[in-house]
């Protein structure tokens, strides 16, 4: 018989968290492939195990379509993770899709580097393209 880890159930309803809106703007320019690169370096969110922050550094690396993030409210999204309890996986998997809802790039790439919790480093790294 399998034994019930502590960990089942604290992420069943990640998906249905509500988060503040991340705003667009017109691309200007949506015949051109080009990148932009947003970082976030001060990244938080809390353990759903422990309770305690974990921290990250959030590169975002997308290729715009018709619509651009607006960099304010992308702060304010970014901001709203600190006092949610989430998997690192869960987060960076939740974020990509709200970006992509967003915005519609052509493609991006969300990479996660957690700092250490129990001595070990979590990259979680998430790509998408449009078909």
């Amino acid at each position: 018989m399998k034994k019930k880890s502590s960990y089942e159930g604290l992420q069943e309803k990640v998906r249905a968290i509500k988060t503040p809106e991340i705003e667009i703007w017109k691309n200007q320019f949506p015949d051109r492939d080009y990148t932009i690169i947003l970082d976030v370096p001060e990244f938080t969110c809390i353990c759903p195990k422990t309770g305690l922050p974990d921290f990250a550094q959030i590169k975002i690396e997308y290729s715009p379509d018709r619509y651009c993030i607006e960099l304010k409210s992308f702060k304010m999204y970014t901001i709203f993770w600190r006092d949610v309890g989430i998997f690192h996986e869960n987060v960076i998997n939740r974020m990509m899709e709200d970006f992509v809802k967003a915005c519609e790039p052509k493609s991006v790439k969300i990479t996660g580097v957690f700092n250490p919790r129990g001595g070990i480093t979590t990259t979680v790294i998430r790509e998408y393209a449009k078909e």
